[in-house]
């Protein structure tokens, strides 16, 4: 009798975790905006992150040699500078929660995107889930409503389309070069920093204010949410297939929904909660119908 794969336990745990960490961050990030300009926060946390992953490599000993420059830049341009700048912009005028939901709707950006660059097939069910997801930002954004900030929803819409094309160049990368996982996050999340502390240079801010919430709330970015938590997705994807990996997506946002409802009174209308619960069925559509379809039922 032979049986479908196992969910391992640490592997779950470290998804629960990594799952928290993300979940509550949109939190962190909406109330650090207080005390410091966005860009700058941006900044700040992103080149910490990195230093903290470089710390890493050389406590592990790993390659520290960068791999295909200028694909490992246009990475970091898009996957740590314009996603990590797109997301803390939108938080300024939109909600934590909401923010989250739209930015996690990335699998369906991604979807077509791969099809045209990768020549992978959109399976029926994948065609299925984009239709409902679409369904589902509709009522989100609430074009007939005049509450809510447009630009927010838009912002956060471009970080998901940002963060869908920095995969697609990770996944070509890694087709064409062999690279260690971790020190490619390093270098790209460098670049990005470093094109963040430009922006931020140029960009007119007021000076932060160093309030014990903001060295948390930068504190628990740069150690938690950037180095633990991208381990934490690295030993996931190294002891679970991709698809029950993707999965992860489902509990980020609803956690940020949460956070953001019990902490900061974010209370989703009707009609959000609707299109959070169509995104949340077009994610199970996309992710779940085709691993159980795979695992199907034990053989003998």
């Amino acid at each position: 009798m032979k049986s479908s794969p196992s969910f391992p336990r640490p592997a779950a745990a470290a998804l629960l975790l990594m799952s928290l960490i993300w979940g509550y961050n949109w939190v962190v990030m909406k109330q650090v905006i207080r005390y410091a300009d966005p860009f700058d926060f941006s900044a700040i946390r992103t080149l910490f992150g990195a230093l903290s992953l470089f710390a890493l490599l050389l406590l592990r000993r790993r390659p520290l040699k960068l791999v295909a420059a200028r694909q490992t830049i246009l990475l970091g341009l898009l996957q740590t500078a314009a996603f990590t700048a797109l997301i803390q912009w939108a938080l300024v005028a939109g909600g934590a929660g909401k923010t989250a939901v739209l930015v996690y709707t990335m699998p369906f950006w991604l979807v077509p995107l791969a099809a045209w660059r990768l020549g992978e097939r959109i399976s029926p069910i994948q065609q299925a889930g984009t239709a409902v997801a679409a369904g589902g930002l509709l009522l989100i954004l609430e074009p007939w409503a005049a509450h809510g900030s447009l630009a927010s929803n838009l912002l956060a819409l471009a970080g998901s389309l940002a963060w869908a094309l920095a995969t697609i160049v990770a996944k070509r990368l890694r087709q064409q070069h062999e690279v260690d996982v971790l020190t490619l996050t390093a270098w790209q999340m460098l670049f990005g920093a470093l094109a963040l502390c430009v922006v931020a240079a140029l960009h007119p801010s007021r000076p932060i204010d160093p309030t014990p919430y903001f060295f948390g709330a930068l504190a628990f970015n740069a150690v938690l949410a950037t180095g633990l938590a991208w381990l934490l997705w690295l030993y996931v994807l190294e002891h679970l297939p991709a698809a029950i990996a993707g999965l992860s997506a489902l509990g980020i946002p609803a956690i940020g929904v949460l956070a953001g409802w019990l902490e900061l009174g974010e209370r989703p209308s009707n009609a959000e909660l609707g299109g959070m619960l169509l995104i949340a069925t077009a994610l199970l559509l996309v992710n779940l119908v085709p691993v159980l379809r795979r695992s199907g039922p034990p053989r003998s």
